[in-house]
């Protein structure tokens, strides 16, 4: 007979999935052991066991829910009747609003990801090509003529901003909503500025 499904799993499952990213970002996921993330969670070694049989399924687990929420966070934005400016500008403010409590799971996002099996990284790595996509949709649309002539600096013009917001908890670990505003100000303003310099 099946295992009954606990009224709390999925409350639980979260717990887990919190508890292991800031394992896994602040004690690394290579050398971790289910005993150690068991440990990490407040569970026993057993009980994770019934929620995830290894740590690799925990990790895509994780790595999967971060990203494809925030896929759907930054790209389900409104943006078709907004200026140029104004899609850059709402879009930057909301990625650094979205990574905010979610510092953990983003590090491990840079430094785990590549553990994970092919067909799970493929996965994984459609939700940042969605981001990058709409990106580079809204930087495109700075200088059309400018990054028609070059499409490589339309490339580089688009990283470089994901460049600036993805390791903002290297110094902004904690930052609440009002410092993320003013740097998104900040990278917004000198993505407009670099791209004019362009054109």
């Amino acid at each position: 007979m099946a295992r009954a499904i606990a009224k709390d799993h999925d409350e639980k499952r979260s717990q887990i999935l919190k508890s292991a990213a800031r394992f896994f970002a602040t004690d690394g996921f290579h050398r971790a052991s289910m005993a150690q993330i068991a440990k990490a969670c407040g569970f026993s070694k057993a009980n994770l066991y019934h929620y995830y049989d290894s740590k690799d399924a925990l990790l895509f687990d994780m790595l999967q829910a971060y990203l494809s929420n925030l896929r759907d966070r930054i790209c389900g934005l409104p943006l078709d009747a907004r200026e140029p400016e104004e899609a850059l500008r709402k879009t930057v403010a909301e990625i650094l609003r979205a990574y905010q409590g979610a510092d953990h799971e983003h590090q491990v996002q840079i430094n785990a990801l590549s553990a994970l099996p092919k067909d799970q990284q493929t996965i994984l790595r459609a939700y940042q090509r969605d981001m990058v996509a709409h990106m580079r949709g809204i930087v495109e649309r700075l200088a059309p003529e400018t990054f028609a002539r070059d499409p490589g600096r339309l490339r580089a013009a688009t990283m470089s901003v994901f460049g600036m917001l993805n390791w903002y908890f290297m110094w902004g670990a904690g930052q609440g909503a009002a410092a993320r505003e003013e740097y998104a100000k900040t990278v917004a303003d000198l993505t407009l500025g670099g791209v004019k310099s362009l054109a």
